[in-house]
């Protein structure tokens, strides 16, 4: 199954909530990444431009983009990104890929 990354940061309110009433929050991420077919990996909250971080994995990109909607139109985050991840084997595949196309790529001039 493909995996993705999802990274946020949490408004100065919830920052202010979680400060006040310290609390789990891997196991409501859980449910979430759950409810959309998917299986929770890691989670971390971290220290600089972002407060936290997953890795799950989801049946399919249409399942990881519902479930980053249904989180990031929460209210809660001043920033949610969700990123499509690769295995170096399959960034492999890709570099070969690549080096088989026939097609030229060449930039704008200007």
């Amino acid at each position: 199954m493909p995996h993705f990354m999802y990274e946020w940061s949490f408004t100065a309110a919830q920052a202010k909530a979680l400060v006040e009433n310290p609390q789990d929050r891997e196991a409501p991420a859980r449910q979430v990444v759950e409810a959309f077919g998917g299986r929770l990996l890691c989670y971390y909250f971290m220290l600089g431009k972002r407060d936290g971080m997953l890795v799950a994995e989801f049946p399919d990109t249409e399942s990881a983009a519902a479930c980053s909607m249904r989180v990031a139109s929460s209210g809660a985050f001043t920033a949610f990104r969700t990123h499509a991840l690769m295995t170096s084997a399959e960034a492999q595949r890709s570099m070969q890929k690549v080096k088989a196309a026939s097609f030229a790529y060449h930039p704008p001039a200007g």
